[in-house]
């Protein structure tokens, strides 16, 4: 670019040497004028053709930058959210509603016996089970706030912003629905003969002094509770800034 804008100014200097020295022969004038004419047109197609490389360049290094910020935060296997997103997001989130005092709910899931599905059907179906899982949960959740991410191995946590024990509670019933509806076989599932999950749901008015971790911990304990009851089922418990139930 730097060598197109040299050449134009070469041009321009040209241009005006030409007028201060010009003088009445005006058919001298005119083939001077249209050589004049005729640089500035090439050099006009070649900045226009600079212009669209640059464009394209530009836009090539955006994408880019989008499809790395893609794999940074969503599961390879899955295709939701991972992790370090959900707890990097979680914190966010805890911020802005600690100033508006908003209601937040958190939930823990986890693949019934996934150990001995994998045991059973093997590690490719083991995935396919996962990939399905997401799917269901992902398929349980309407509002655009609202994002599941696998949290590591087979458990999945689901986030949802300005949601109340009740808003949860009809989740959790969606998610454990849409599971079912999958009739995925897994014979050594003591609870059920497909595969099923377990969760755990917790809720809070959230305030300053809480905390993305212990959302996650409550949440955890709740599911604890539904394992140790059977399984395929989901248990609530109100947040407590000490963790006490």
């Amino acid at each position: 670019m730097e060598e197109i804008f040299a050449e134009e100014q070469k041009i321009y200097d040209n241009a005006v040497s030409f007028s201060s020295e010009s003088g009445n022969d005006d058919k001298v004038d005119k083939v001077k004028f249209d050589e004049l004419t005729k640089e500035y047109g090439r050099l006009l197609k070649q900045l226009r053709r600079a212009t669209k490389l640059a464009d394209r360049a530009a836009g090539n290094l955006n994408a880019s930058k989008y499809d790395l910020l893609d794999k940074v935060n969503v599961d390879a296997l899955t295709g939701i959210f991972n992790r370090r997103f959900m707890e990097d997001n979680l914190k966010r989130i805890i911020k802005s509603h600690a100033r508006s005092g908003s209601t937040l709910s958190v939930m823990m899931m986890d693949v019934d016996f996934f150990k001995r599905f994998n045991d059973t059907y093997g590690h490719s179906e083991g995935d396919s089970c996962l990939i399905a899982v997401a799917g269901a949960i992902k398929e349980s959740l309407s509002r655009p706030d609202d994002f599941v991410a696998r949290y590591g191995g087979e458990e999945f946590v689901v986030v949802l912003p300005k949601t109340d024990e009740m808003g949860a509670r009809v989740i959790a019933g969606k998610v454990l629905e849409n599971m079912r509806a999958k009739k995925i076989p897994h014979e050594k599932n003591d609870a059920a003969d497909c595969v099923t999950i377990s969760i755990g749901v917790t809720t809070g008015d959230v305030e300053q002094s809480h905390s993305g971790e212990e959302y996650i911990k409550q949440a955890d304990k709740a599911l604890y509770e539904s394992k140790e009851n059977g399984r395929n089922r989901y248990t609530f418990i109100e947040y407590n800034e000490q963790g006490d139930s």
